[in-house]
């Protein structure tokens, strides 16, 4: 049984662009301009179409219910299966799979944390977009903020639960003006860098690709026994934030498929092949989250402790400390870079054997602890000094 689609406002919903580029995917090429905002599209064994360059038409929903019977015909499919591959043509579409279900529903709890999972799942990716880090405070970064407020939820699936994120709409790739004047040349185009400079949205999709990827890997090394597994995948967008986003997808379900469809309108060279994760993920990727964490600057922190070690280069004013005190109530050297003002007065401390307070943002660098942007709060005479590593 066909089903023809009627409604005006659900036929305007489909681009120009995505009209094109699944014309072209079908095998139609496009020919001569036809009037003004139209293009004539031909192919071999397939009826001639007119498809509108503008939505700007008192009859484009009309031309759309056109379009789409066409097209249903030539690829022998219901109209309702080619619009919802029309409606999403010019949006990456990110398809959450978890494992089967008797009748193709949910608890309402399990779909809410679905749905709040792959909400933190495409955050994660956005804000890594600015600075690869290995936690991110939601709503800190404006540019993910504004990537997400244009991300849409799409379509649940039924059989195994399917829900669909779609990604803000994915300009089309302007083509250079040789490969538009001298289309023969098109194929010494190098296709390598075909999204280097891709647009903003569909570089946080590719990045939520790699680093799905990377979360695999590292999850199955980590299995292996690498106690490292996670130690260099914060530059490919791996992060306390989306490990735990996983966990919270995973959930009660055995298997979770996280697939991504290009939009139509930009085609991508890499793959759809979903990443696949399951129950026995979820504790290595909470410890991962755990470590990530624990490795993250924590920002406003104050630290007490004694001064060991001083040292400043002749031609610098500024100079570096080693400050005994208390990290998670271990007793932990912390470096930090004083200002000449600051550093004056660590000498001072240093010279009088008293307990000093530094103020400034803790991050683990290797087997260190250092305390970025310190500032030196207030110095303790020696006989007023409070235990050391009271924090």
């Amino acid at each position: 049984m066909q089903a023809t689609i009627h409604d005006r406002e659900a036929l305007k919903a489909v681009s120009p662009a995505a009209l094109a580029a699944y014309a072209r995917s079908a095998g139609w090429q496009r020919g001569e301009t036809y009037r003004v905002h139209s293009h004539v599209y031909a192919g071999h064994d397939r009826p001639e179409i007119i498809v509108p360059r503008t939505d700007h038409l008192g009859d484009y929903a009309t031309v759309v219910s056109r379009l789409i019977e066409v097209f249903a015909q030539v690829a022998d499919q219901d109209e309702l299966t080619i619009y919802r591959s029309l409606v999403t043509g010019d949006r990456d579409v990110v398809r959450i799979r978890v494992a089967d279900s008797d009748d193709g529903s949910l608890g309402l709890n399990e779909g809410v944390d679905l749905v709040s999972g792959a909400r933190d799942l495409i955050r994660s990716a956005a804000c890594s977009l600015s600075k690869t880090q290995p936690v991110y405070r939601a709503g800190a970064i404006q540019e993910a903020r504004e990537l997400l407020e244009q991300v849409r939820l799409g379509q649940t699936h039924q059989g195994s639960f399917v829900i669909t994120v779609l990604t803000p709409v994915v300009p089309p790739l302007v083509q250079p003006l040789q490969q538009e004047l001298f289309p023969e040349l098109s194929d010494d185009i190098p296709r390598g860098d075909e999204d280097r400079d891709a647009p903003i949205q569909r570089k946080m999709t590719r990045r939520l690709v790699e680093a799905l990827k990377a979360a695999r890997e590292s999850t199955e090394r980590a299995a292996a026994g690498e106690s490292d597994a996670f130690s260099r995948v914060v530059e490919k967008g791996v992060s306390a934030n989306l490990c735990e986003a996983l966990t919270c997808l995973i959930g009660p379900f055995s298997t979770l498929d996280i697939g991504v469809s290009w939009a139509q309108t930009r085609p991508s060279p890499l793959s759809e092949a979903p990443v696949q994760f399951g129950r026995t993920d979820s504790p290595i990727l909470q410890e991962a989250a755990r470590w990530f964490r624990h490795r993250a600057p924590q920002e406003g922190i104050r630290l007490h402790g004694f001064i060991q070690l001083l040292k400043r280069s002749e031609t610098q004013d500024d100079g570096t400390i080693h400050l005994t005190t208390h990290v998670d109530e271990q007793p932990q050297a912390v470096r930090a870079v004083l200002s000449q003002s600051d550093y004056d007065r660590a000498v001072q401390a240093h010279k009088d054997k008293a307990m000093v307070t530094l103020k400034g943002d803790l991050e683990r660098k290797g087997q260190r602890w250092w305390l970025l942007n310190p500032q030196v709060e207030g110095v303790l005479p020696n006989e007023d000094a409070v235990p050391e590593g009271e924090q």
